[in-house]
């Protein structure tokens, strides 16, 4: 595979744009395409609402990114509706029990493992971030780690006690972190967690220092299937973080989609190169 050259699957369902940074990008939620020659997905438990422009706002980061440094983040893309095809699903509920597209899912964390094993070749571990949006009432990032709202209002000496950072999609980077000072609970809504990160660059978040946890009766997301399957919780070389953006000023326009570009990725550069030991070269 060749760094920006784009791959997909055989329905050209699924992209993968290769990358040389540690750092993977996915867009499980924004995709449009709905062919008539797919069933729609009618399960139970099938969520089909999209989310609104997810796919162009990543583009636009990893073009960002690029810009930035000169090296491009590994980029995979869901083109199917969620009508057709759930990419942050286990497979029965991704398909909707259509196993036509078994190879499609499979195609895809095939190719977030190859975009792992690359960046493993770099010498390093890396971040990946599952990029959605969301429609709740409080106009903020949700940076979801796999804990829920309730655990995230403990203080952090409960937390800490609790063992709860070896439950999140970033276990193995709360123990690991190249700057000692942002290990454990630091890295939920610590001075230099990416929360922290993003607040100082006008983007409101939570977890973060600024609003340490949802309150009670506040609608949050944890994270989902591509979080806990790619992350490190279970000590894999990719620590995983879901982003749900809210809509206006983030994702409603190319001009707001450029402007939280920036913001984004300028935070992320201050990560990589705190926690990662990363400076882009």
């Amino acid at each position: 595979m060749v760094v920006g050259q784009t791959y997909t699957d055989k329905g050209a369902y699924v992209e993968y744009v290769v990358g040389d940074a540690p750092l993977v990008l996915v867009a499980p939620h924004g995709g449009s395409l709905a062919p008539s020659t797919l069933p729609d997905r009618t399960c139970s438990a099938c969520v089909t609402v999209t989310d609104v422009n997810t796919q162009e706002l990543t583009r636009a980061v990893a073009d960002t990114f690029f810009a930035r440094t000169g090296k491009r983040p590994h980029l995979v893309i869901n083109r199917l509706h969620r009508r057709k095809f759930d990419a942050n699903r286990d497979v029965t509920e991704a398909t909707g029990g259509n196993r036509g597209l078994d190879t499609t899912w499979l195609w895809m964390h095939a190719a977030i493992d190859s975009a792992r094993l690359r960046v493993m070749r770099l010498g390093a571990r890396g971040l990946l971030l599952d990029m959605h949006g969301h429609g709740h009432a409080v106009p903020r990032l949700e940076l979801g780690y796999l804990l829920s709202a309730t655990t995230l209002r403990q203080d952090d000496a409960s937390l800490v006690a609790s063992g709860a950072m070896t439950r999140t999609s970033i276990a193995q980077l709360s123990r690991d972190s190249r700057s000692n000072a942002d290990r454990g609970v630091a890295l939920l809504r610590g001075p230099n967690s990416l929360g922290a990160l993003l607040v100082a660059r006008g983007v409101p978040a939570v977890p973060s220092p600024a609003d340490p946890a949802p309150l009670v009766g506040q609608e949050y997301f944890t994270g989902g299937y591509n979080t806990e399957r790619h992350g490190s919780l279970n000590g894999a070389e990719l620590d995983a973080i879901q982003i749900e953006h809210h809509f206006s000023g983030v994702r409603d326009n190319a001009t707001t989609r450029g402007v939280y570009a920036r913001a984004l990725v300028e935070a992320l550069l201050s990560y990589l190169a705190r926690h990662y030991g990363w400076s882009g070269a």
